[in-house]
């Protein structure tokens, strides 16, 4: 059993190392792989962006010559050139979009599979003090968001500033007075936007943080246990109402994330449209000699460019807009990746061609939180000879579990070493461990899917004779023979579709098809009715024939025959031996005995 400590801690993000790159370069380097792609997107936002400037000089060329001198030819080759810009613009923009949207669900899967594979090199502590609904939205919610920045901001970026300084180029040939007229006003634009962008960035936190707890909640109360323990306990309705507080939490920060600036943005959008009055009316105050300054087709060409440069500035603003926000996102799914990993493989780490099972403690320690409290086992120096058995009992939180941990590895020492065949574990392969160690806890896990999978879950190539035979072991073959679809039947969430007997059954199958050299039984009949722990205790009997075992015991009963028992006490051992040794002793295990035959006898 874990330690209450252990539970009441929290997870909280990691402090930023200041060696860290920061966020802006590091998510530059998620599309690294991908410059040659980006490289061709960039030519065709360039090709896009001069085809579309092209369009007011020809449209200057049709009013200012074409038409006036009744050109017929010209007129047509201008027009169908401006019909031609509009085409080839869309061609280019789809290209883009195609290339970007590729590039954008790569990075998205390299974040995914990056941040899962993070999770599963954590500890084990790391779980038991996470939501799994945290976790979740971390995946779900939190990458998912970023998808449309992701896929599309890059190019929108690249498309607008391009545009943007085609548009402003061209601009000044045509005018630089009426240019300066429409820049007067941009630096505003651009401080607006950087303050709006902060406060959404702010926002997005926040929203995150509210969608992160309410998948928590989902994912605890619709599991089966959930809906289980809600409607048992009459808690449904209270479930209920904390759900929708939550929901109305979100709602909240979700209005204020899609109002944030919204009006400050919206008086850049009545600006910039309101621009084109502007400049007819500057033109018109530039008269030389009773005639406009500037000629009509030049006006024209340039309101056209003006209206088209409208465009892309605003989406250039609201894209620094989005990417602040995005930078929140970002920076949840950074903490994940910066996870220190407590549990690594060493780069030198040896492999084990045979493995007899020779299992040692060598004066042990090991707390959960090193430097803080009592250490959780103090000083264990024991020895599991290959092909024996040892049995580990005591009263609840006296480490039982803790110890029998360490020898997979599932957490480290902090003092001291295990052993497996005289090699330190931490000198061993994630592999050779876990071919070497097989774990049966009390609670079982069976995945969403077939009993066939689920055993093969252990052996993926195993075939079907030995997974009979491994399930004939385990004394569940007859009954999953008489399911309606044999070994083809769905488990259920959880397997609860079985019985917990059957499912204990299911687990050892299951380790009997992996075939370790040495066992872990971790309370693996403690929570079972007298006649199903028969029944199991004989499929156990039958997995630790030949191979090294090391039982966690809760009833006494199960380990009498075991050829050590050891009693923990505070973490620490307080007698060994066999099991009529301890008896005659009359010590901690004998009173441990009496309680157990008293507790049986009873029915407690």
């Amino acid at each position: 059993m874990r330690p209450e400590h252990e539970l009441a801690s929290r997870w909280t993000p990691p402090k930023k190392n200041p060696d860290t790159p920061t966020d802006v370069r590091r998510i530059l380097r998620l599309f690294r792989p991908y410059r040659a792609r980006l490289a061709l997107v960039g030519v065709l936002v360039g090709l896009s962006s001069l085809v579309s400037v092209a369009s007011p000089f020809l449209l200057r060329a049709i009013l200012d010559t074409a038409i006036p001198q009744g050109r017929t030819g010209l007129l047509s080759l201008l027009a169908l050139g401006m019909i031609a810009t509009a085409v080839a613009s869309g061609v280019f923009g789809v290209l883009q979009t195609l290339i970007s949207t590729t590039v954008g669900q790569r990075v998205m899967h390299d974040l995914r599979t990056a941040v899962y594979e993070r999770l599963q090199r954590m500890s084990l502590a790391f779980f038991t003090r996470t939501r799994t609904g945290e976790v979740q939205s971390r995946i779900a919610n939190d990458i998912g968001g970023m998808q449309a920045t992701v896929t599309s901001t890059a190019t929108s970026l690249v498309s607008n500033l391009t545009a943007v300084v085609a548009s402003v180029v061209a601009m000044l040939a045509l005018d630089w007075r009426l240019t300066i007229v429409s820049l007067l006003l941009l630096p505003v634009f651009v401080w607006i936007a950087r303050r709006v962008g902060r406060e959404r960035k702010r926002i997005a936190t926040n929203r995150q943080r509210q969608m992160a707890a309410m998948s928590a909640i989902v994912t605890e109360s619709l599991s089966v246990s959930g809906i289980l323990l809600g409607r048992t306990m009459g808690r449904s309705d209270s479930l209920t109402r904390d759900f929708a507080d939550e929901s109305e939490r979100l709602v909240d920060l979700e209005v204020r994330s899609s109002m944030s600036g919204r009006w400050r943005m919206a008086i850049i959008g009545i600006v910039m449209s309101a621009m084109p009055a502007l400049l007819y009316w500057a033109a018109g105050l530039t008269m030389s000699n009773g005639a406009p300054a500037v000629s009509i087709g030049t006006l024209v060409a340039f309101v056209s460019l003006q209206q088209g440069l409208f465009r892309p500035a605003v989406s250039l603003l609201s894209t620094g807009v989005d990417v602040q926000t995005s930078l929140a996102l970002f920076q949840r799914i950074f903490e994940y990746l910066d996870l220190p990993v407590d549990i690594t493989e060493r780069p030198d780490a040896r492999t084990l061609d045979t493995v007899r099972g020779d299992v040692r403690f060598e004066h042990v320690d090991f707390s959960y939180e090193p430097g803080s409290g009592e250490p959780t086992l103090r000083d264990i120096d024991l020895t599991v000879p290959a092909g024996s058995s040892l049995a580990v009992v005591g009263a609840t939180g006296s480490g039982k579990s803790t110890l029998s941990y360490l020898v997979p590895r599932l957490y480290d020492v902090t003092g001291g070493r295990v052993t497996l065949d005289g090699t330190d574990v931490r000198d061993l392969t994630f592999d050779t461990l876990a071919d070497a160690v097989g774990v049966v806890s009390q609670e079982t896990y069976l995945f969403h899917a077939s009993v066939a999978e689920n055993l093969r879950f252990a052996k993926p190539d195993a075939t079907d004779d030995e997974i009979r035979a491994a399930a004939e072991a385990a004394q569940i073959h007859d009954h999953i023979s008489r399911l309606p679809d044999g070994y083809d039947t769905l488990v259920g969430e959880r397997g609860y579709r079985f019985s917990g007997g059957e499912k204990q059954r299911l687990a050892i199958a299951r380790t009997i098809l992996r075939d370790p050299p040495v066992l872990i039984l971790d309370e693996a009949t403690s929570a079972l009715d007298t006649r199903t722990e028969h029944d199991v205790q004989e499929a156990i009997d039958a997995l630790s024939a030949g191979r090294t075992t090391i039982t966690i015991a809760h009833r006494l009963s199960t380990v009498r025959d075991a050829d050590q028992i050891v009693v923990l006490d505070a973490g620490r051992i307080v007698e060994r031996g066999t099991h009529d040794d301890l008896l005659a002793r009359d010590g901690r295990y004998a009173a441990l005995v009496r309680r157990d035959s008293q507790l049986a006898t009873t029915g407690s």
